[in-house]
């Protein structure tokens, strides 16, 4: 696995999470109570072994840096290998960077001909998923693969658009990808994560991106399914599209099942994060918790039920949070009222307010607002 880079790619479609990315990437966007969502790729990879990662920097990217800085919680603060941030070429006189991960490689071509592996990985950072990559690339090289392409099925295949289907014959070799298909007979989907070599990468980014293409998979892969051998890995784990807000909620409430907590944290390693030594939670008389992740830091004197409370919050007397995300450091007044709710960070709640969401389309609260 010394032989592999990972290649991280921030620059994700964002429109269905628009109130929550307003501010900062995706890979920042909180998520679990304590972490943010790049926390799961950055952390499937160095779990593998792979200790050279990149990362593809496009806009509103300082909550990311924030959060990972030197890469230390991560084993990446390293002399040799380690941690790169790669920052994308900037789109005229606007300050910001052009979302293509094509031109964004091409722009960083010197890290990929530097890097010593052999090897890469690219992946986007949406996926909330628990991976063992070492399995993964015995299987691209067993297969002697051009491409390997990792995908879990799903039974109900276009809930969370968008989505790529894959099709693969009984070897495993992929005979057929559809953007967003409205009929599809399979029920493979691609997790956008890659395998391939690192000189085949390079060719594939000079080649595609002297042409003014802009994506990697859809615009360089696709087009030779034919020419080169691309195989699909099957993941078999529990797998969070992070792509809308609809979906960002229902698999924020699947961690309150002990199965999906378990599968995404402990499965093939654990998952780190930014390390913040904070009191334990105050439990203060009154208070009433139920079947919730609750981080540190934070003070409880109401009721809490089917909830997650990231750090620092304060839930006053006579408080009522159901079926909500609260994130860090939110203030709720006496008497506030939250079902299917998710506040943003540093949000406060004055008192004696009921906000009442669908878990269809959760009520959004902006980051620092004030209600």
């Amino acid at each position: 696995m010394r032989d592999l880079l990972g290649i991280i790619d921030l620059a994700e479609p964002t429109e269905g999470l628009r109130e929550l990315t307003v501010h900062r990437t995706l890979g920042a966007v909180p998520f679990g109570g304590r972490y943010r969502v790049i926390d799961f790729t950055l952390s499937n990879l160095v779990n593998a072994g792979i200790r050279n990662v990149g990362i593809l920097l496009n806009d509103r990217f300082g909550p990311l840096l924030d959060h990972i800085k030197d890469g230390k919680e991560w084993d990446l603060n390293r002399q040799r290998d380690g941690m790169f941030l790669l920052p994308a070429p900037l789109r005229g006189d606007s300050g910001e960077g052009i979302s293509s991960n094509l031109i964004n490689l091409q722009h960083n071509r010197g890290y990929l001909e530097k890097s010593r592996q052999e090897y890469a990985v690219f992946s986007g950072c949406s996926m909330i998923t628990n991976l063992d990559y070492r399995a993964a690339f015995n299987y691209h090289l067993e297969k002697q693969a051009d491409i390997t392409v990792i995908y879990n099925q799903t039974a109900n295949l276009s809930a969370n658009p968008p989505y790529t289907a894959v099709v693969t014959d009984e070897k495993g070799r992929v005979m057929d990808i559809a953007l967003n298909p409205v009929q599809c007979t399979s029920r493979k989907v691609s997790l956008n994560m890659y395998i391939m070599r690192k000189d085949l990468l390079i060719n594939l980014v000079d080649h595609y991106s002297a042409r003014q293409k802009r994506d990697l998979f859809t615009d360089a892969i696709m087009p030779r399914l034919d020419e080169l051998k691309i195989y699909g890995f099957e993941h078999t784990g529990y797998v969070g599209a992070i792509n809308s807000l609809k979906s960002y909620y229902q698999h924020s409430m699947d961690l309150l099942k002990p199965e999906v907590w378990k599968d995404l944290f402990y499965t093939h390693g654990q998952i780190n994060t930014k390390v913040k030594h904070e009191a334990p939670v105050r439990y203060l008389e009154g208070s009433k918790v139920s079947n919730s992740l609750i981080a540190t830091g934070c003070t409880i004197e109401g009721t809490v039920e089917n909830s997650i409370l990231f750090r620092g919050v304060e839930v006053g007397p006579g408080v009522v949070i159901k079926d909500s995300i609260v994130m860090q450091k939110a203030k709720l007044g006496p008497g506030v009222s939250l079902r299917n709710v998710i506040l943003d960070k540093d949000v406060t709640i004055s008192e004696g307010k009921s906000l009442v969401g669908d878990p269809s389309f959760p009520l959004v609260i902006n980051k620092l607002a004030t209600v």
